[in-house]
């Protein structure tokens, strides 16, 4: 049960919009700041019984106000309201109307998501994990996995934001080590092994990430809490991502390979250096098309893969096109409501991302160009069974 309400005031500031979801320790709202306009916000679930403790809780507010990049989610305020049990910490962020790179994968249901798209998100979560990666000394975000960079459009395409740095810590700068934290999933055999993550720790799990979206199967799938004890499944060799998906070229497959290297000293050294050979890639052959698995065993990591599971996102997307069309007769919420359910429902159906992105890229710009046509084409079609 969510500790917010839709409607209700928070912090005499945030209209609480709607829930977006909860972690172990916070949940997260779309909010209106009564000056500022749209942002989220992250509300601690425990109270606090000091400041001092609401403090220590801040230090992901801190981080990312520290690490000022346009693929790193923005902070812009952080505080705490008292209350009969205690503080209750907070911090607001940019909004991404797009949600997760999570659910935007699973969008595609049975598809696997164009490679050119795959290569840039990687591109844009090494760029933002660079700056902190560059820093004296540096900070490890150790919890690199979809569910924690959210996804939006803009003029250039596809603009990803790393978030979720409530585990990052800046490591010791004589051993460049750190306790190892994290999902299960995204962890190098190193921190298992010996419970400590480094910055090339960071890398094996963006690898993992890039394998993933690029197959829709985990490299080393069926991980549980015995493997805490056991790290010897990263000896069996890996599968190449080409046998899921035969766009996967043998530069990308290389560069993938190397991130999943089991002894990281065999793997780039910081997010800069695998920056440098993703911007070096270039597809030979047709990367904007996606394809379906080459090898398909009834296997996938998706977990909306199921028929009903895919109609529903089609359903909201519609939904939320339909409210964006509506909107967009007022000027006055052309540039903010109505292109952020625009990008909404691009994001939940990419099959919408051909017709409606350059729409898109005008209507933020607050300029209207044919709202009403689009009435006509986004009408649903009409069910062959009904009557």
């Amino acid at each position: 049960m969510p500790s917010l309400k839709v409607n209700q005031t928070f912090a005499d500031k945030f209209t609480v919009e709607r829930f977006l979801g909860e972690g172990a320790f916070a949940e997260v709202y779309r909010v209106h700041h009564r000056f500022m306009g749209r942002q989220a916000l992250k509300l601690f679930k425990a109270p606090a019984q000091s400041i001092e403790e609401v403090h220590t809780w801040l230090d992901e507010a801190r981080t990312l106000s520290s690490l000022r990049h346009p693929n790193i989610v923005q902070v812009f305020e952080a505080d705490a309201i008292e209350g009969p049990t205690g503080f209750t910490g907070y911090f607001s962020m940019e909004y991404a109307t797009g949600g997760t790179l999570e659910r935007f994968w699973q969008s595609y249901g049975a598809r696997l998501m164009p490679v050119t798209d795959v290569v840039e998100i990687g591109r844009q979560v090494c760029r933002a994990l660079a700056v902190a990666h560059g820093l004296t000394p540096p900070i490890v975000h150790r919890d690199i996995k979809p569910s924690n960079i959210l996804i939006g459009l803009a003029p250039h395409g596809i603009h990803a934001r790393l978030s979720d740095f409530g585990l990052a810590k800046r490591v010791n700068p004589m051993t460049l080590l750190l306790s190892c934290r994290g999902t299960i999933g995204y962890k190098a055999p190193e921190s298992f092994a010996t419970s400590m993550d480094s910055r090339r720790s960071d890398i094996w799990a963006i690898g993992t990430m890039v394998y993933l979206l690029l197959t829709d199967q985990m490299p080393y799938p069926g991980l549980d809490e015995r493997d805490l004890e056991d790290a010897t499944r990263f000896l069996r060799p890996l599968r190449p991502p080409n046998l899921y998906n035969m766009s996967v070229d043998a530069g990308l497959e290389s560069i993938v390979f190397r991130c999943l290297a089991a002894d990281p000293k065999d793997r780039y050294a910081n997010a800069s250096e695998l920056l440098v050979d993703l911007e070096r890639w270039q597809p030979t052959t047709d990367g904007k098309r996606s394809m379906l698995s080459k090898s398909d065993s009834g296997s996938t990591a998706k977990k909306l893969n199921q028929p009903q599971a895919q109609h529903d996102l089609k359903e909201e997307a519609q939904r939320a096109l339909r409210q964006a069309i509506k909107l967009a007769q007022d000027p006055g919420l052309l540039a903010s409501s109505a292109a952020d359910l625009l990008e909404e429902a691009i994001t939940k159906d990419p099959s919408l991302r051909e017709e409606h992105e350059s729409r898109l890229r005008w209507w933020r710009r607050g300029i209207s160009d044919g709202v009403a046509n689009i009435q006509i084409s986004s009408r649903p079609k009409p069910n062959a069974n009904s009557a």
